[in-house]
């Protein structure tokens, strides 16, 4: 199941959070994969896949102490278009 996740941060969280990225590099746990990231000023977005959600939890549970993250399952087109033939849109 792909995820889109989007995140972010107060000003007073920025250094930190530089600090940290910079440190870890951010990767997910075994078992969720980051199909790609993308950083702005004060938030960023990311798409995972995985069937795993307690690592998904896990991954931003490690930083949420500086970042406020909203996770929201999605589809890509080709999948979306199998749900419209089956209930016949």
């Amino acid at each position: 199941m792909k995820f889109m996740i989007t995140w972010s941060l107060g000003t007073t969280q920025f250094k930190g959070a530089n600090a940290r990225f910079l440190e870890t590099g951010a990767g997910p746990p075994k078992g969720v994969t980051m199909l790609g990231r993308w950083h702005g000023t004060k938030s960023g977005s990311l798409v995972a896949e995985t069937d795993d959600i307690k690592g998904l939890y896990e991954w931003t549970s490690q930083w949420s102490d500086l970042l406020d993250f909203t996770v929201t399952p999605v589809m890509d087109d080709a999948e979306l278009a199998e749900v419209l033939k089956r209930i016949g849109s």
